[in-house]
């Protein structure tokens, strides 16, 4: 039987990763902010989206049409730890990380826009 420390190591050691992201369009050189709490099965959603055709941003879509998977990067900019407590919730961090990254890039003059689900906020 394991120990509760061994529980608590196998806990962070298969959470997945999760925080802020960005897709950038290279074709328009426009960044689309997210976050979620499993980045990989977000990124993995989008570039499914994006292969068959069906992404809701269109501007992105077009770019990954003519350019492929090449003309668009999927990055991560920020990432959360996981707690000790497996029952925590994370929605209320990784909301604030996403405001705090937003605020970031607005003051930068970067030419961004948040997203939501996979639906963009103008």
């Amino acid at each position: 039987m394991e120990s509760r420390s061994e529980i608590k190591r196998n806990y962070k050691l298969t959470h997945p990763p999760m925080g802020v992201y960005q897709i950038k369009n290279l074709l328009d050189d426009s960044i689309y902010i997210g976050s979620s709490q499993n980045l990989n099965g977000i990124f993995n959603r989008h570039k499914f989206e994006l292969k068959f055709g069906s992404h809701k941003i269109k501007v992105l879509q077009e770019s990954w049409n003519k350019y492929g998977e090449s003309g668009v990067v999927f990055e991560i900019l920020d990432q959360l730890e996981p707690k000790e407590d497996a029952t925590y919730n994370y929605t209320k961090d990784i909301s604030t990380l996403e405001e705090l990254w937003l605020e970031k890039l607005a003051n930068n003059g970067n030419k961004y826009f948040p997203l939501f689900g996979t639906a963009v906020k103008e």
